[in-house]
């Protein structure tokens, strides 16, 4: 996490954006084409391009709208977005729009440092490479190919050498969730400003039994609090909403006081994630389809990628009116009409549970989030007063 003191100046400028109207981050699967076999591939990969992704003309179109909608972050994926032809002509006209546009490639042969140089001519904000393991042994079973870790270290060399931010993606699962100190000194010695770490969402090619329990979640949430103090990257996290959970009962505990001289604890019930989950980005907590948009290579909208329910094509109507106005979208931005647990938690405004993981376990994404260990308030209360 950022050191204290240190102030994004766009989650500044956008502190009162209301979701309902614009995403705070909008993914584009530029590709569904990937060379890379990853055991837990959200997009269920394949060798070739889809002869039915969208054209040029129609991505600069989709850029247009993005840029529309208060000007979200961009990030370009697949599939592996390498194998995008037009990429480069795709994010120099997003750059040049102003808008903060950054890449996670795949680590193979297509990327060369010829092509690092050209994105950084470009302008591209962050390169992000995925490392699931501290080994060849445990990061090539993760994604499927020999030589990958070999292959995506030697990339990395190269992003170095030209200066260019590194974002190291890893998907924490049961393949390395016993690796992950060793993880820390990797991503220490590679230099890389911002560590993502995504907890796998059972979808695609990802597999229940390669979850964490939810005690184990629990565990990692508060060893990546205690890690953010002293590591010399950002730390972020994806399909784990409830870190953020646990860092505010954290510094609460510890009786940290922000800037204004408000105990964390006294502002609950106020739309605070930026600094409760002290990435100070997003004006507040971003989730699926509540901040968050992700827009197929066919053009479908979905709250994101992990959470397959279309809202609308893009080919059909405009995306700031998928995102308004569809169902799924419009649910999802309503914390309160959760069910079960996560619909009376006092933190459901910050946290709110990975919708995309409730989906893929429940089949209602509007369920408790079923990897929680967190017991609300409100059930606490209830239990007491029955015992008495």
């Amino acid at each position: 996490m950022p050191k204290h003191g240190m102030v994004d100046a766009r989650a500044h400028h956008n502190a009162m954006m209301d979701f309902n109207d614009n995403p705070f981050i909008v993914i584009w699967e530029v590709t569904r084409a990937c060379q890379l076999k990853c055991v837990h591939c959200r997009a269920d990969a394949q060798l070739e391009p889809d002869p039915q992704e969208l054209t040029h003309e129609e991505g600069i179109d989709l850029i247009d709208q993005i840029y529309e909608m208060n000007n979200p972050m961009l990030v370009f994926t697949g599939g592996d977005c390498m194998m995008r032809k037009d990429l480069f002509e795709l994010a120099d006209y997003a750059v040049k729009k102003g808008m903060r546009v950054s890449m996670t490639p795949s680590a193979t042969p297509n990327v060369t440092k010829e092509k690092m140089k050209k994105a950084k001519e470009v302008g591209l904000s962050r390169w992000g490479f995925s490392i699931d393991g501290p080994s060849p042994e445990i990061h090539d079973r993760f994604r499927g190919t020999p030589g990958a870790f070999e292959l995506t270290k030697e990339k990395i060399q190269y992003l170095n050498e030209l200066d260019m931010p590194l974002q190291i993606n890893t998907v924490i699962s049961r393949y390395n969730y016993d690796y992950l100190e060793e993880m820390v000194k990797l991503v220490t010695d590679m230099k890389a400003v911002m560590w993502y770490i995504f907890l796998l969402v059972p979808t695609g090619r990802g597999q229940l039994d390669d979850c964490l329990t939810p005690a184990e979640h629990e565990k990692v949430f508060l060893w990546l609090y205690e890690l953010s103090k002293t590591a010399p990257f950002d730390i972020k996290t994806t399909a784990a909403q409830h870190y953020r959970r646990v860092v505010f009962q954290q510094k609460a505990r510890e009786q940290i006081v922000d800037k204004n001289n408000i105990r964390y604890e006294d502002t609950l019930t106020k739309d605070m994630a930026s600094s409760i989950d002290g990435l100070k980005r997003a004006p507040k907590g971003v989730n699926d389809g509540n901040g968050f948009a992700f827009v197929s290579h066919v053009g479908d909208v979905m709250p994101s990628g992990l959470l397959p329910i279309v809202g609308g094509n893009i080919r059909e109507k405009p995306l700031a009116e998928i995102y308004r106005e569809s169902k799924v979208f419009k649910e999802l931005r309503q914390p309160d009409l959760y069910k079960g647990k996560c619909g009376i938690c006092e933190f459901r405004n910050v946290c709110g549970g990975s919708r995309s993981r409730t989906y893929a376990i429940t089949g209602d994404y509007m369920e408790s989030e079923p990897f929680c260990v967190y017991i609300p308030e409100a059930l606490r209360k209830k239990a007491t007063n029955r015992s008495l």
